[in-house]
């Protein structure tokens, strides 16, 4: 699957996109495999609560199924006026 970081996470991943080979059942576990890769991983998404996510385009919790998603990117929480 792809995977997308925006704004300050990409900055400190260091990478815009990259395909992922996973085993993770949920956002959250994907999220642990990432951490466990390096410490840039870990630095990046060591708040979860400053992060959010959506899977094909679409909004979605940490513990939403990975099963059948594409794309999964992660990005600060937006403000709208």
């Amino acid at each position: 699957m792809d995977v997308l970081y925006f704004a300050w996470l990409r900055e400190r991943i260091g990478l815009p996109k990259e395909r992922v080979q996973t085993s993770a059942a949920t956002v959250a576990d994907l999220v642990e495999e990432l951490k466990a890769r390096e410490e840039r991983y870990a630095v990046a998404f060591a708040d979860l609560a400053a992060v959010r996510v959506a899977l094909d385009q679409e909004l979605a919790e940490f513990d939403a199924p990975l099963a059948g998603v594409r794309e999964v990117a992660f990005f600060p929480p937006m403000t709208g006026g």
